[in-house]
């Protein structure tokens, strides 16, 4: 087959172009050549800036037509209406990556299905575009113009990545374990939680393209340990073979208003359980978890070590002021 992926040199759309090579396809990369490929192989590359619309669009027009488009990179409604403009009548199949943060939390039940409400709170900009690009999109598959499947990953992570935490991304976190710091954890940290390798979840894309039983439709390809954020931590702790850390609590919406830029996501996301139903993607994308977290977390900071990618930590990191502001509060409190 034929395929282009918008992007290509992120997490999951890497993982993806190495499976699709590795099967034989013929794969072209639009992206604007700034971060270094990390794929073996031939692919085709077309520089450019999606959200340049119409150079975008005009690149698309004079390029081949392909089988099936895989877009990683559409995060904005503008980026979805000058997708549908690019690739109608153009492609067999386009293959939307959205996201798990399009539900309404916290959910009605659990496991979230497809079908849940989706209607994130507008504060959360990422999941609330998401939504409206997904409409776009399925209002264009419903008239006729563009066949249409949406994946929606959760947290994915691997080689080529970090580990998440509650005030981010930032690799000081491995740091802290690996000298046995203690460890910020958001509200209780009882809230359930769902990783997934990037090979698990670029195996479901794959096995998408130009599968029309996929169209119309929506697939979770998420992680199946749901752990809480107390175990996760714990359980990186363990991967990296360092001792278990002290888990310092402290309420989100507390967390949320001393730091409202790194605990965002904690007030947004992470305070909620996130258990996603599967079922769908083991039927018509042969998904299947087959990395776990432990042995994930090894691989993945296995390549950050071999890279040079994890950052030492300080005595004054944002987490050790939080933790100590934190505990005189409790001092005070308890007198």
């Amino acid at each position: 087959m034929k395929i282009l992926i918008i992007g290509g040199s992120g997490l999951i759309s890497t993982a993806i172009t190495r499976q699709l090579i590795a099967r034989g396809d013929a794969v072209t990369l639009y992206n604007r050549g700034r971060t270094p490929l990390r794929v073996d192989g031939a692919v085709q590359t077309i520089h450019g800036d999606r959200t340049n619309f119409a150079a975008f669009e005009a690149q698309i027009a004079a390029a081949e037509r392909f089988d099936c488009v895989i877009d990683m990179v559409c995060y904005r409604p503008t980026e979805a209406e000058s997708a549908v403009r690019a690739f109608a009548e153009r492609t067999d199949h386009y293959i939307f990556c959205s996201t798990v943060d399009v539900y309404t939390k916290p959910a009605a039940s659990y496991p979230i299905r497809e079908d849940a409400e989706r209607k994130p709170d507008p504060a959360f900009d990422y999941a609330f575009n998401k939504v409206a690009c997904e409409e776009i999109l399925l209002a264009a598959h419903a008239r006729g113009a563009l066949p249409v499947t949406l994946i929606r990953p959760a947290h994915t992570y691997g080689e080529g990545g970090a580990l998440l935490h509650t005030l981010g991304w930032d690799t000081r976190y491995i740091d802290r374990i690996r000298k046995g710091k203690p460890i910020l954890v958001h509200g209780d940290g009882s809230s359930l939680w769902s990783s997934c390798h990037v090979d698990d979840v670029a195996a479901a894309f794959v096995h998408a393209c130009g599968n029309p039983v996929t169209h119309g439709k929506a697939y979770h390809v998420t992680g199946e340990e749901w752990q809480s954020w107390n175990q996760y931590h714990l359980r990186v702790a363990e991967a990296l073979n360092a001792p278990p850390p002290a888990l310092v609590h402290i309420p989100t919406d507390l967390l949320a208003k001393a730091l409202p830029v790194e605990a965002a996501w904690c007030k947004l996301n992470f305070q909620f359980n996130n258990i996603f139903d599967n079922c769908a993607a083991h039927q018509e994308l042969g998904f299947r978890y087959t990395v776990r977290w432990v042995e994930g977390v090894r691989r993945t900071v296995a390549w950050l070590d071999e890279h040079g990618r994890i950052q030492p930590g300080s005595d004054d990191d944002i987490e050790d002021r939080v933790i100590a502001a934190w505990r005189r509060a409790e001092t005070a409190m308890l007198a």
